[in-house]
């Protein structure tokens, strides 16, 4: 039920860009910067890019969570957390969080690390059945709503728009109007990353958008700066992190 597990060690102080995402995420950070020399946190949805100075000397360890696991995983719908970051023993309490840092303490390097995280999630799923009524319409949707506006795929799902507007509310914790420009946003940022050659105009094309000036609008809008600029700042980032591959599953923030 992980959508993805990463894993970074930054050897110097960085500037950080977290890029905004519909998933949820559990945060381990070890070092400095941590309380006790290990903390956990919750990061919730969100729809604009954060930056933040990331110490030299700390480690992370993030688990981004699938659609439909969320509630079973954190205790409460996303929504809850929207926007936030949360002590996980807000979420959690104070004895189930305690376990997890011990036995992240033990773990000494960031891929035990990771394993301890990716087994404390599936301890948590396999303890609820909390998987709602309505997680069948929220998986449903999401996939449609890559290339489909919210009215037309209410009406091929059999609902009305404003309840599909409500389960994205109260699971997601943004309305699925967000959902789907966030969800573009990413595609157009993977295939520029991943591009030989930068073609704005085609990216837009082919991830959705109306056109390049559409494109560009919406990266202002989420992540605060132009295309260019934003691959720019990751690209720096990216070189001063010491990153751990995790059977193929490591994915750049």
């Amino acid at each position: 039920m992980l959508s993805t597990l990463i894993v970074d060690e930054f050897v110097s102080d960085t500037p950080g860009v977290a890029i905004p995402r519909a998933e949820p995420q559990l945060v381990v950070r070890f070092g400095p910067s941590a309380r006790g020399g290990v903390d956990v946190h919750a990061m919730g949805p969100r729809e604009r890019a954060h930056r933040k100075l990331i110490r030299a000397g700390q480690r992370a360890v993030v688990a981004l969570l699938r659609l439909g696991a969320h509630e079973a995983v954190l205790g409460v719908p996303a929504s809850h957390i929207a926007g936030r970051v949360v002590a996980l023993d807000e979420l959690w309490g104070g004895a189930a969080t305690r376990q997890l840092e011990e036995r992240l303490a033990r773990a000494r390097e960031p891929l035990r690390a990771a394993a301890v995280v990716e087994a404390a999630i599936a301890e948590r799923l396999a303890a609820t059945d909390a998987q709602r009524a309505h997680t069948g319409l929220l998986l449903a949707a999401a996939d449609k709503l890559e290339s489909g506006k919210v009215s037309a795929v209410a009406r091929e799902l059999g609902v009305s728009a404003r309840n599909l507007r409500r389960v994205f509310r109260e699971a997601v914790g943004m309305s699925p109007k967000a959902y789907a420009r966030l969800t573009r946003f990413h595609r157009a940022l993977r295939t520029a990353r991943h591009a030989a050659g930068l073609d704005w105009a085609t990216i837009a094309l082919d991830c959705g958008y109306y056109d390049q000036a559409h494109l560009i609008s919406e990266f202002r809008v989420i992540a605060g700066v132009t295309p260019r600029t934003l691959l720019r700042e990751l690209e720096l980032g990216a070189s001063r992190a010491a990153p751990f591959a995790l059977s193929g599953q490591r994915a750049a923030r």
